[in-house]
């Protein structure tokens, strides 16, 4: 593995994008009223991402996949999943299936793309 970091706020951003655009697709999706729905359904995602990245210590090296991406993700997923419950925003199983995978994709992917492009780098490098 590459000892090249990547910087913090390059990661910060890509996270909370992935959290952004969750919520926006579903709010378009579902509710429909994007301004009047954004902050009550974004809220409960970016503060868990924001644990989350406290958690992982992800400031160290925020593009590692594991374990740094997987507890993001999973601190995200349960933490967000369990703040909108509690904040009366209620839960289907179908939602909560929904929102792993999609923060999965979005927010592992990232982190999976960086791995592998940095892998190519090297073999370049040693070639």
């Amino acid at each position: 593995m590459s000892t090249s970091r990547t910087p913090v706020w390059p990661a910060a951003v890509a996270d909370a994008v992935a959290v952004l655009v969750f919520t926006v697709v579903g709010i378009t999706s579902h509710d429909g009223s994007l301004l009047a729905a954004l902050g009550r359904v974004v809220w409960p995602f970016a503060l868990a991402a924001a644990i989350g990245w406290a958690v992982a210590r992800a400031w160290r090296d925020p593009s590692r996949v594991w374990p740094t991406g997987v507890i993001i993700w999973a601190v995200t997923v349960l933490g967000g999943l369990a703040l909108r419950g509690l904040s009366g925003g209620g839960l289907a199983w179908s939602f909560a299936l929904v929102t792993a995978i999609f923060l999965a994709i979005t927010m592992l992917g990232w982190r999976g793309l960086v791995t592998g492009i940095r892998r190519g780098q090297a073999r370049a490098a040693e070639s």
